[in-house]
């Protein structure tokens, strides 16, 4: 028998830490039924209305979705960013409280072609660095990462291990962000993309391009690809 959460704190609050503790050890996976209000109520000897704050803010945070007569269950974990900020994915996944890992497919010295030039204000024919990466998130792939680099603002790009540093760490290092450019799509990706990201086969992308200078220059250029039913982008505005 699974050992119950005992902390201290409100009541509602030791019934979504033993709902959140099922769920971390793989005992409730997505998808998964959690007991009903009065099951929780015997469980844990509290009110019907303690038992409903719990679940109503689980479902608030998207850890778990009610469905009408039918019962509450765990919600398929998407994850999320903001969609104006630039942050480090292996940064926004260990603030999740989840592992981070990734997987160089390519990293490599090329000449930039017309549009690869165009979009960094560079000559065609110039050496960029060029990398393509995949990002995990609990062994999930999230993001597949192709990016091109500015050699004179990152000269050491090609010495980096980024199976141990993300492109994001290196390069603020090198050259702190002053402007950056967005567009956000909703694609259907290639053979490729979609078995690097583990999709379905009629699952659209979520693609982020994304320009970024310091000074007057621009450093890179990425375009980030992530499967459309595991990730969103949101965040908060004051007008």
């Amino acid at each position: 028998m699974h050992k119950m959460v005992d902390n201290v704190g409100p009541l509602y609050q030791k019934i979504k830490d033993h709902i959140l503790q099922r769920i971390a050890d793989g005992d409730w996976p997505a998808g998964s039924r959690v007991p009903s209000e009065n099951e929780l109520v015997k469980l844990f000897k509290v009110s019907r209305m303690t038992t409903n704050r719990a679940l109503r803010e689980l479902t608030d945070e998207g850890v778990l979705m009610r469905v009408a007569g039918v019962g509450t269950f765990v919600a398929e974990v998407k994850a999320h960013s903001h969609p104006l900020e630039i942050h480090n994915i292996a940064d926004e996944i260990h603030g999740r409280g989840h592992d981070y890992s990734a997987k160089v497919l390519i990293l490599e010295e090329v000449r930039a072609g017309a549009e690869t030039a165009s979009w960094m204000e560079i000559n065609k024919g110039e050496s960029v660095f060029h990398s393509r990466i995949v990002h995990f998130e609990q062994g999930r792939p999230i993001q597949l990462e192709d990016r091109f680099v500015n050699p004179e603002v990152a000269p050491g790009y090609m010495a980096q291990d980024f199976s141990r540093t993300t492109p994001y760490e290196y390069l603020m290092s090198m050259a702190p962000l002053l402007k950056a450019e967005h567009v956000v799509k909703a694609v259907m990706p290639d053979g490729a993309t979609r078995q690097h990201l583990d999709m379905d086969e009629n699952e659209p992308c979520l693609l982020v391009e994304r320009r970024t200078w310091s000074g007057d220059r621009v450093v890179t250029i990425a375009r980030l690809w992530h499967p459309g039913s595991r990730y969103e982008l949101s965040g908060k505005f004051r007008p």
